[in-house]
């Protein structure tokens, strides 16, 4: 597997911990419950430990007890202009959560805590401005360590971090979200870092290494504080760009083992749990719930008798106070009284969607329909999104390793999201899609509401320059509304967004392909949209991009939601282009679904979870969506009324004003498409051009040892690039290595034809082999050119080059002044180049990879980005995947 190595490099550690509050209960009625001694335990044993791993140099560590919010932002600010290489930040004390919110806030020496309908923490520390602080720093790498109660509510805010700052960021948690935990016995460290040092101490460990251990033991031996006890689960978010971070690296000892610190003593022993459950995954795409296991599935755990008295008795407080006295803070409710942690829902929506859903689930959160008699919390919930087509594709036929991973490529848990309780999609045949209709095993059940419970028509997003002035030229065929824009200007141009990613997407391309015969009317209905580059992924990409150029704004017309024209605007300048809604009669439009599913086995707590999905559904749909003529929508509706939404039946009404762009009464609306047609423009979308040809190139030098390995090595990368590839498309792997007189440069790893694509799998993952020997990029590249050219100049059928290396050999590519020659021949073989470098710095400016990538027409891609993800898309794209 890739792995950043931050040896040599100016590398900065900030380790945070509050021992002591100034301010506790009871003495104090705004104190935090109590202090807590093993915290000073934890900053000096992870001291010691990575002091002794070979990362920091001897001022590279700076430990850390502030007392206020001053005193904390001058420490992360030193370290964060310091470090270059990798900057890791540890906290570990109070941590607390609002009881009208999912926020985490560290909480500082002098903290205290002033109860109300929403809590408010002075001297506390809001983990999202950490995280902003953080997105500055110059570092080539960020890893957080968080040891508290509620750590596991960090991962909505490092969800929506830009792409740039999550492909660097690295995020453990020391326990699931809304979950309190132990603090220990006080003459020791806490139980998670106790495990983390001995860990580091052991020798060399990665973060994903270390995070997947820390996960199997604390689930093995420890309970939360919640009630009923679950398994102590550590979560993590692994930087995206595909490439895992060396944590510590001790040298080795000769000679006899010098004396050593006494082994800190065991963790105190609980009860097996009833059956061994399964390996937690963290995804990388999806949004703000990716990794949390679903809190029903997992076996009853027994927590030990002595567990809680024992804090007491050491510490010394009431027995009321029992619950309190951990690494963390409960919620309160209005009384100061303490809450149980609510009940977590997981959403997983439509991207187009998900802004919006977001807001409606933070209004759910803070109203009274979201409140127990005692005034607490009911639930918190979780939105999070994912590719359309691919989720589709997972409640259908990938339900079994969603709830059980069973392996690297076939893993909906990480490319997805955790199991959902409800889904949203964006149009209501994609229930139907989602539904497995054959004898198959499933291992989810899909319930819908009858109808949805919003609407918003596709339409064509057009500058006002371009646009119609009469309401009646509006309104038209998909067809004959494009034509009429481009006789008011020839240069128009017209985009639509990925159909593989959003509904939005697909259902334009439905109204593209019209009546056209087969693929070849898909093919003509492509070229009328065609762009450099991929399609943008959502509508408020493409609408936020356009801006970047005026004169292309100016001229670019749009296929999104309606909506959208109101939503999408708060990224854009001031001196963006103004749009008007049109509206093809022949688009089917959005109409978003609430669907709860349910997952077997998943039945501990079914009462409670299916009450808090039923309320959820009451307060967002206002029972169906049907609200009397003329009222105003109240509850989720009303979020999506001030979004730009139109009611889910009858004339589809607006829910608010039309003051955007849009057209209050077009006429009649679309109504949502049938399934059939989306299935069908899906499969004519990706063989719109015929099946593909991609050749890979895999550097087998020996410097690409360390980089071999696992998903994340050269091989793994080619084998989960494969998954875009079908039984039509024609590929091959070269292994690129070999003795100076050999004949060619390359061996074959697999032969270049079609292939059944788990053989294929199988055979690059068993034949490629690191060799002994140089690469020699220049003649590899000549030479797949060369033979791609022999395989036909049809420009319907797409082609693609990928060469996967670590840029060790690049002099190569150089030398003699031969660099120019070879962009030549990538200009003029018009077969894109994907350069994807295994080094972080690989595709910047002037380098030989980005200049190849440029002149050919392809991507460069490094480990800056997700490697792994975005070369999965590029093979995707060239390739007929399934429906090949």
């Amino acid at each position: 597997m890739a792995r950043f190595d931050p040896r040599g490099k100016i590398n900065r550690a900030l380790l945070v911990g509050v021992p002591g509050y100034d301010f506790k209960q009871p003495e104090h009625s705004v104190g935090v419950p109590g202090d807590l001694p093993a915290v000073a335990h934890n900053l000096t044993g992870l001291e010691r430990a990575l002091r002794a791993g070979g990362i920091f140099a001897g001022d590279g560590i700076t430990v850390a007890r502030p007392g206020t919010v001053d005193e904390f932002d001058r420490h992360l600010d030193t370290a964060v202009d310091a470090a270059e290489g990798l900057l890791l930040l540890y906290f570990s004390g109070h941590g607390a959560v609002p009881s009208t919110g999912d926020e985490l806030w560290l909480l500082l020496r002098r903290a205290t805590i002033v109860a109300g309908t929403e809590s408010v923490f002075r001297g506390a520390v809001p983990w999202k401005s950490v995280l902003t602080v953080l997105s500055r720093a110059k570092a080539e790498r960020v890893v957080v360590i968080l040891d508290c109660c509620y750590a596991g509510n960090a991962s909505a805010a490092w969800d929506a971090l830009g792409t740039a700052q999550r492909q660097r960021t690295s995020l453990l948690m020391s326990v699931q979200a809304n979950n309190r935990i132990d603090a220990g016995a006080g003459g020791a460290p806490t139980p998670f870092t106790a495990q983390l040092v001995r860990l580091l101490e052991e020798g060399e460990v990665g973060f994903d290494d270390l995070a997947d251990r820390l996960r199997a033991h604390m689930s093995a031996h420890h309970t939360t504080l919640r009630e009923p006890p679950e398994p102590w689960e550590p979560q993590s978010r692994s930087a995206t760009s595909g490439a895992d971070v060396l944590l510590a690296a001790p040298p080795v000892q000769p000679g006899p083992p010098p004396t050593q610190t006494p082994p800190l003593p065991p963790p105190v022993p609980f009860a097996e749990p009833n059956g061994t459950g399964g390996r937690q995954s963290s995804p990388q795409s999806g949004g703000s719930a990716g990794g949390l296991r679903p809190p029903d599935r997992r076996p009853g755990w027994l927590l030990p008798l002595t567990g809680r008295r024992r804090l007491a008795a050491f510490i010394g407080v009431p027995a009321a106070l029992v619950g309190l006295v951990t690494t963390c803070l409960s919620v309160l409710d209005g009384d100061g009284a303490p809450c149980k942690p609510p009940l977590e829902l997981r959403l997983l929506t439509d991207p187009d969607l998900e802004p919006t859903l977001r807001k409606a689930a933070e209004a759910y959160l803070t109203s009274n329909a979201n409140r127990t008699g005692d005034g607490c919390r009911g639930s918190g919930i979780t939105v999070y999104s994912a590719g359309a087509a691919a989720t589709v594709a997972a409640f259908n036929r990938q339900s079994d390793p969603w709830q059980r991973p069973t392996g690297d490529d076939n893993n909906p848990q990480r490319d997805i999201g955790p199991q959902p309780d409800i889904w949203i999609p964006a149009s209501f045949a994609s229930v139907d899609r989602a539904r497995l209709t054959s004898a198959e095993r499933t291992y989810v059940t899909l319930e819908a509401d009858p109808e949805p419970f919003a609407y918003s028509p596709v339409v064509l997003a057009v500058p006002q320059n371009l646009a119609a002035e009469p309401a009646a030229e509006r309104v038209g065929s998909l067809a004959a509304l494009t034509e009429a824009i481009r006789n008011r200007d020839a240069t128009a141009e017209v985009r639509r967004t990925d159909p593989e990613n959003t509904d939005a997407g697909l259902l334009a391309t439905i109204g593209l392909y019209g009546g056209g015969a087969g693929g070849q009317g898909a093919a003509s209905s492509e070229h009328g949209v065609a762009q450099a580059g991929p399609p943008s992924r959502t509508g408020a990409e493409l609408l936020c991009t356009l801006p970047d150029d005026g004169a292309v704004d100016k001229r670019t017309t749009a296929l999104v939601p309606e909506f959208l024209l109101k939503t999408a605007v708060g990224c854009a300048s001031a001196t963006r282009t103004g749009r008007m809604a049109e509206y093809p009669v022949d688009v089917p439009g959005l109409s978003p679904t609430f669907v709860r599913a349910r997952w077997r086995g998943a039945d501990r707590d079914k009462a409670a979870r299916d009450g808090a999905v039923e309320r959820f559904r009451t307060w967002l749909t206002g029972e169906g969506g049907k609200a009397a003529p003329g009222s105003a929508p109240s509850g989720g509706l009303a979020v999506f009324a001030q979004d730009g939404f139109r009611s889910g039946s009858g004339g589809h009404r607006p829910l608010g004003g039309t003051d955007f762009g849009a057209l209050a009464d077009p006429g009649l609306l679309p109504g949502p498409a049938l399934p059939a047609s989306m299935t069908e423009a899906l499969k004519r979308y990706r063989e719109a051009n015929g099946p593909g040809r991609v050749l890979f190139l895999l550097d087998s030098s020996g410097s690409m040892g360390g980089l071999w390995e696992g998903p994340g090595g050269a091989p793994g990368i080619i084998v989960q690039s494969l998954a875009g590839l079908g039984g039509q498309d024609e590929y091959g792997v070269w292994g690129v290595a070999a003795d100076a007189g050999s004949p060619r440069p390359y061996g074959e790893v697999l032969s270049f034809g079609k292939h059944e694509r788990d053989q294929a799998q199988r055979t690059v993952a068993a034949s490629a082999q690191v060799k002994d020997l140089e690469a020699n990029p220049y003649q590899a590249l000549v030479a797949a050119l060369d033979f791609m050219a022999q395989r036909g100049t049809d420009f319907h059928r797409p082609q693609l080059i990928v060469y996967i290396t670590d840029d060790e050999d690049n002099n190569r590519l150089t030398e003699d002044g031969r660099l120019n020659g070879l962009l030549a021949s990538a200009r003029a073989g018009k077969v894109p180049v994907v350069m994807a470098s295994l080094d972080s710095g690989g595709c910047d400016k002037g380098k030989p990879d980005a200049a190849i990538s440029e002149a050919s027409g392809g991507r460069c891609l490094d480990t800056k980005g997700d490697l792994v993800a975005r070369l999965r898309d590029e093979v995707a794209r060239t390739g007929t995947g399934d429906e090949g």
